[in-house]
């Protein structure tokens, strides 16, 4: 094992590289040479990489696709993915297709309202606390307003400032619970800046004007924001739901609804349900330089809202009319941090038009809705195994390090043959031999 080291961040990056080949890897000249084909040929592109975080060695690339077809509230996108899974940019590409000429995708964002909370303790009355806060409301607005003019004066800001009485679940526990409005921007620093100031006034006065102990635990956003929220969907008459794997529109109709009845009512099934769903999601929202991990959390907070995990999408069947429809919490920016930084994600966000907030939110939706159809199809149809493993061909081809014409005949091969990594490396043996 090799020895801690200190001052490791103070290193420069070709230090840090050395330092980690000599105290990790065998083969130091390969895994030099691996790290350096990872970085960008030009200078000023890789010194901008290398500043997004910390301790950089190189980069880490993802592919980076595009599903077309996308018609949403009558206006056509081609949708960026980035994505490391097979088949979820054909799957994508494949629904939007699918419903281009059912009338496309509708798309509404009910509130972009957003969350920031002051956790504190109080050992006093309730009463007295409620007397106090309500006294010191208009100055935590007013000493906030260096940080909230220029936010304000674009129409966002702060909303609104509560206290929540939360010693029912902890003792002496209370919340300053803040709402905002940030527009384009996703605006974790802004919100995260206001509360810090919240935090400081309220201290301050409590000190002056309460006899009972008030201690500030931490200020921070929530990236559940059950307020910020889009829905999407998609209908049609079930005799328009036909394609080359439906047969039967009713009948596919009804094993759909029932696939996505039991997603709503079983968790281990809505885990796997909601997992495709934010394959789209999390394709685009990484495409478009946002918060994943932020947009995962709070989507998965919100399939659990009512006690139990549940399915995100939802079916009907009414008067002979199929529908399927998402509603689902969004807090998503188009300026500000990666937006205006990385080549790639201003690349992403022109492919769609520049949008606003609301926009992107509204096509993150959809690639989601888009997802989630393609998968349920699937498995109600042919399997989900069948399209799945002949995308999957090819990397499994790449781990053998298949040649072109080795890869020819076998895609030739096993487009009539089930593709399992068993079969792929018996057809690959058979034919070296």
């Amino acid at each position: 094992m090799p020895n801690a080291i200190s001052g490791f961040s103070k290193l420069s990056k070709s230090e840090k590289i050395e330092w980690l080949l000599g105290a990790y890897f065998k083969d130091k000249d390969s895994a030099r040479t691996l790290i350096k084909q990872y970085w960008n040929s030009d200078e000023k592109l890789q010194k901008l990489h290398d500043e997004f975080i910390e301790n950089t060695i190189s980069n880490y690339y993802l592919p980076l696709g595009v599903a077309p077809n996308f018609l949403i509230n009558k206006t056509l996108y081609s949708i960026p993915m980035a994505i490391e899974e097979s088949s979820v940019v054909a799957a994508a590409s494949k629904a939007a297709k699918f419903w281009l000429d059912r009338g496309g995708f509708k798309a509404e964002v009910f509130s972009t309202e957003k969350i920031g909370q002051v956790h504190f303790t109080y050992h006093g009355k309730l009463k007295d606390l409620q007397v106090f806060f309500e006294a010191v409301k208009p100055l935590l607005f007013k000493e906030s307003s260096s940080i909230t003019k220029n936010m304000e004066k674009r129409g966002g800001g702060i909303l609104d400032i509560e206290l929540k009485d939360k010693t029912n679940s902890l003792e002496n526990y209370y919340q300053l619970h803040a709402t905002f409005e940030t527009l384009d921007a996703m605006g974790a620093n802004f919100i995260n800046s206001c509360l810090e100031q919240f935090a400081n006034t309220f201290k301050r006065e409590a000190e002056q004007h309460l006899d009972k102990k008030l201690d500030i635990v931490m200020s921070i956003l929530s990236n559940y924001v059950p307020q910020c929220l889009v829905r999407a969907e998609v209908a049609c008459p079930i005799t328009e739901l036909t394609s080359k794997d439906i047969k039967n529109p009713q009948l596919f109709a009804e094993k759909f609804k029932q696939a996505v009845n039991i997603a709503e009512v079983e968790p281990h099934r809505a885990v796997t349900h909601n997992k495709g769903i934010m394959n789209g999601i999390d394709a685009v929202v990484l495409a478009t330089g946002n918060d994943f991990r932020a947009i995962e959390a709070g989507v998965h907070a919100y399939a659990a809202r009512n006690g139990q995990y549940a399915s995100l999408t939802h079916c009907s069947i009414e008067n002979d009319t199929f529908k399927f429809w998402i509603e689902i919490p969004l807090a998503l920016g188009t300026v500000g941090g990666l937006t205006s930084l990385h080549p790639l994600v201003k690349f992403a966000l022109e492919l769609l038009g520049k949008p606003s907030a609301k926009e992107l939110m509204q096509i993150v939706a959809v690639a989601g809705l888009a997802q989630n159809f393609a998968a349920v199809k699937s498995l109600t149809t042919t399997g989900i195994q069948e399209g799945h493993m002949k995308m999957h061909l090819m990397n499994i081809l790449n781990q053998f390090e298949a040649t072109h014409q080795e890869k020819e005949q076998l895609i030739k091969h096993f487009k009539t043959n089930v593709v399992t990594h068993s079969a792929v490396l018996d057809a690959i043996e058979n034919l070296r031999s």
